[in-house]
């Protein structure tokens, strides 16, 4: 039975991730931020929740909660930050609004993995980052959002570079792209659900032997220029 460790599962993809995993018999322990939403509502021996700000040092009694061995991390848990017109644009983004998206979509991603890092390699388990296409400068033909399309870009970079410090010791990293989902970060107006954005992620996580380390491949098992 693996053992699953996913940031920023209390609603949206890192919810639907949960139930995927459970659903395959597998343990997941489920990171929420403040208030764990319908993970409280799920019945199952198998999940275990833990409250953590990855922006923030996880408590000595919830790292206690972990395994000793994780075979999955999913690095989930994302902000958005103001929107487009009104904290994102050219004319109105500013330096906190920049740092406070970075330093969880970015910082705090790469904290998780040096705080599990040892848990990881004794596993010689796998590393799944989300990151977004909007992260990709070759993809940006719209402009604005300049704080979430720079941690996201920032994460593929630092997904890649994890990606080559750590394949020697036998964990693999790959950067996923989760396509427009309908979640509350985008109001519900993606173009696919949760549920189905998930199985094509989790066919890439399985299939990753079949990638180069570090790549940044979409829910469709396709390469994502960046």
């Amino acid at each position: 039975m693996k053992n699953i460790v996913i940031t920023g599962a209390n609603r949206g993809l890192g919810l639907a991730f949960a139930q995927h995993y459970l659903n395959s018999s597998c343990k997941v322990w489920a990171c929420y931020r403040n208030d764990p939403g319908k993970l409280s509502t799920i019945a199952n021996p198998h999940l275990t929740l833990i409250q953590w700000d990855i922006s923030q040092t996880l408590s000595a009694e919830s790292l206690s909660k972990l395994p000793d061995q994780i075979d999955l991390l999913i690095n989930n848990a994302g902000v958005y930050g103001p929107s487009k017109a009104n904290g994102q644009s050219l004319d109105n983004i500013n330096a906190q609004t920049m740092m406070d998206v970075f330093e969880v979509n970015c910082v705090g991603a790469l904290h998780v993995v040096q705080t599990l890092k040892n848990k990881l390699l004794r596993a010689r388990g796998v590393i799944a980052n989300i990151s977004s296409k909007m992260g990709s400068s070759e993809d940006n033909t719209s402009g604005g959002c300049y704080a979430y399309r720079a941690s996201k870009a920032a994460l593929v970079i630092v997904s890649k570079s994890m990606a080559v410090d750590l394949e020697p010791q036998g964990v693999r990293v790959i950067t996923l792209h989760p396509g427009w989902v309908k979640t509350d970060m985008t109001g519900h107006t993606g173009e696919i659900t949760a549920e189905e954005s998930v199985s094509g992620m989790c066919k890439v996580i399985e299939n990753i032997d079949q990638y180069t380390p570090g790549d940044f491949i979409d829910w469709e098992q396709q390469q994502v220029p960046y």
